[in-house]
């Protein structure tokens, strides 16, 4: 038995590990959680779900990270056939050599296709690109009755699996179409908003012009300047828009890893006068206006993966990633709930506001045409939980919802406000696997 936790490191249980390194190897250890007096299990890829999704407290933890083939790749139609286990580093690594990108990125690229799917991720192309279910052509699930399943889109299945954290099985492969590239840096503009208003006029007004779009957010400031910005927007650079040096290996894909913050990380160092200061110093150094930088993709895309483990920085207390989104229509509530962050002061330096686009069928899948906010908040911040709470009765009210990769502490009673298709999934969860061989820390929380 190990001690399992999410990406946060707020709410740790002990399962017993299992690393299939075959299709069959898999089925067994579904076998095994299926067995009579055994507590279930669930999959898991490479942990950045920050709540409570991927453990299963008392059962089974299948990792499917050995399980991390590329099977074809198809550079003339842009299609890939892979293993669940493989990441989305992996595949830029093959990729991008090749012209092609994958579809949807989130904010780190060490998460594998697996987890993508059972989470529907989202990135910053969202209000043009979807969520990453829609770019799936089709899977093989695995199911509690130990029968690999080809799922297509369209069916109620693969609709319950986009975005239904694991729970209607263990994904093996998926065929996913791709994006084409010329090139591996990005052609990006980079602006300040004086507040929340002017962030979010912008933001209507250009992102239609922009592949990828988001804005850092400073949930500090108060007064005036609430909700002041750097909002980021830019494509993938076209080959001549690079200097004659760089034409000669315009696809190269290079990451730097800068050295992992010490295991044990004193409490309180991120703390309301050490982030403000960050922030104001984020904030006054961005430029006011400046167009057609070429940036790197690791840059671009995922900063924060150049720092192993920096999850750390929060002490061993950990800290909570909350994220919810609200309608078009609702951008008043949006407004309050940033203000009761503001002056809750809310220590958080990785606070990102993004506009979402049409959401995807997936019946748990998050997106909702709108706006969403994400924050980082210390778990050792008191009051933190009712504060919380008090945050998804607003969301609930306005007809938002919260992030269930993300949860690992939303009060059961809200979800059927949040996911109108949730009826329709526990059916079909209950039709599929009577026994619940597929079980969470997350699903017993919230009754799934």
């Amino acid at each position: 038995m190990r001690s399992v936790t999410g990406w946060g490191r707020t709410a740790p249980t002990t399962a017993r590990l299992i690393r299939p390194l075959s299709y069959e190897e898999a089925a067994e250890a579904v076998v095994a959680c299926g067995a009579q007096g055994a507590r279930g299990g669930i999959a898991r890829g490479l942990g950045r779900a920050y709540g409570d999704a991927a453990q299963s407290a008392g059962g089974a933890v299948i990792d499917m990270t050995g399980l991390d083939r590329i099977h074809a790749v198809d550079a003339d139609a842009g299609v890939v056939l892979c293993d669940a286990g493989v990441s989305l580093h992996r595949l830029m690594e093959v990729l991008l050599p090749l012209g092609w990108f994958v579809p949807v990125t989130p904010g780190t690229r060490y998460v594998t296709v697996g987890g993508a799917i059972g989470a529907d991720i989202h990135g910053k192309n969202h209000h043009g690109s979807g969520s990453f279910s829609r770019h799936v052509r089709s899977l093989e699930l695995l199911t509690a009755d130990g029968v690999i399943r080809t799922v297509e889109r369209g069916t109620p299945l693969f609709d319950a699996t986009a975005g239904g954290m694991g729970l209607t099985g263990v994904i093996l492969t998926a065929s996913l179409r791709l994006q084409p590239v010329e090139t591996s840096l990005m052609l990006v503009d980079t602006e300040r908003a004086t507040d929340l208003d002017d962030l979010m006029a912008r933001l209507t007004a250009g992102d239609h012009r922009y592949r990828y779009s988001v804005a850092w957010i400073d949930l500090l400031a108060r007064g005036a300047a609430m909700g002041r910005s750097v909002l980021t927007r830019g494509d993938h650079a076209p080959l001549d828009a690079l200097p004659r040096r760089a034409r000669r290996r315009p696809l190269a894909f290079r990451t730097v890893r800068l050295p992992a913050p010490p295991p044990f990380v004193p409490e309180g160092l991120l703390g309301r006068t050490t982030v403000g200061l960050f922030n104001e110093v984020w904030y006054r150094k961005a430029p006011v206006a400046r167009t057609g930088e070429l940036q790197k993709i690791p840059a671009f895309f995922h900063p924060l993966d150049g720092v192993p483990h920096w999850n750390r920085v929060y002490g061993r207390s950990g800290f909570v990633q909350y994220q919810f989104a609200v309608g078009h229509g609702n951008e008043e509530a949006l407004r309050d709930i940033v203000e009761l962050i503001s002056r809750r002061r809310c220590p958080s330096f990785l606070a990102v506001l993004k506009r979402f686009g049409e959401g995807d069928p997936g019946w748990l899948s998050f997106p909702v045409p709108g706006w969403t906010l994400a924050l980082d908040i210390p778990a050792r911040l008191p009051g933190l939980g009712a504060f919380l709470d008090e945050l998804d009765g607003r969301v609930a009210e306005a007809g938002g919802r919260v992030y269930l990769a993300k949860d690992s502490r939303l009060r059961p009673e809200l979800l059927e406000a949040m996911y109108p298709r949730l009826a329709d999934f526990r059916a079909l969860r209950a039709e599929l696997d009577p026994r619940s061989v597929f079980t969470s820390d997350l699903s017993r929380r919230l009754a799934l």
